[in-house]
């Protein structure tokens, strides 16, 4: 065999959907989580110099955002094995599919149920995800109103006579205690705050996070319907392997028979 015939004999064996999964999967995770740490200590830093001058007052969300912090480490280091192991387990099936094919290999229950194990997870991973873009986005809304409120305020069209009556208090939003000082920015001083760096890197980076949350919730679903496939495949083959062999057995029993029976004829 050439040099030619085992490159392509190699890459037909390269699982192409469940690589292209793999790639999304990481890339999705890696905006989520990087963007989504950066963003949530910008966001911390803009409520302490802006919002909640009080330490205690903000003490609670303070420990909320480092939880949060520690899970999308725990998100990220899940996903990075989960995503190896589904790409090894796409080599496998792609393998042993073709060779079941052949009649070259048989699958075992064991790696049946180990594929049907991994249907399910994804879909309850896909759920959790579908959760968790919805929640990314609750911040984007949230910066996206303050922003607006910003933008209307600088504009030359806008007629207002008097710009301290716009305020956005986010104490409403239930992220600080209504006893938070001062808790609500208005006028100037909320022009200010849309032009520091904390608002606009934090603004720009949740919405970064929220659509490598989506990324990933495509890559679950991509990896949902690869795995569905394969374990159909892998079952069907099965089924078509037991078919096989029964009608061998019933061949041999009917050539045995007949055999039989022409030898009695020459007795």
């Amino acid at each position: 065999m050439g040099c030619f015939e085992c490159c392509i004999k190699c890459l037909g064996g390269v699982p192409y959907a469940s690589l292209v999964a793999t790639i999304l999967c990481f890339s999705g995770v890696a905006l989520f989580c990087g963007c989504g740490h950066v963003a949530l200590t910008g966001t911390l830093t803009m409520l302490e110099n802006h919002f909640s001058q009080i330490t205690t007052d903000h003490a609670t969300l303070t420990i909320v955002i480092q939880t949060m912090q520690y899970v999308i480490y725990g998100i990220a280091s899940f996903f990075f094995v989960y995503g190896i192991i589904l790409l090894a387990e796409g080599f496998y099936t792609t393998s042993a599919v073709k060779k079941e094919l052949q009649s070259q290999f048989k699958t075992t229950v064991c790696g049946r149920c180990i594929t049907a194990t991994f249907v399910f997870l994804t879909y309850i991973l896909g759920l959790a995800f579908l959760g968790i873009f919805g929640f990314s986005a609750i911040p984007v809304f949230l910066f996206y109103n303050m922003w607006t409120t910003c933008a209307a305020m600088k504009s030359p069209m806008a007629n207002i006579t008097d710009p301290d009556s716009i305020c956005v208090d986010v104490r409403q939003y239930g992220i600080i205690p209504w006893n938070a000082t001062p808790g609500k920015a208005c006028g100037s001083t909320l022009g200010d705050i849309c032009s520091t760096s904390e608002f606009y890197l934090s603004f720009h980076l949740y919405i970064v996070a929220c659509a490598g949350a989506g990324a990933t919730l495509i890559a679950l679903i991509h990896y949902l319907m690869i795995l569905s496939a394969n374990w159909a495949y892998l079952r069907s083959a099965c089924n078509q392997n037991e078919y096989q062999d029964i009608k061998t057995k019933d061949d041999d029993v009917e050539e045995g028979g007949s055999k039989e029976g022409l030898n009695s004829s020459y007795s």
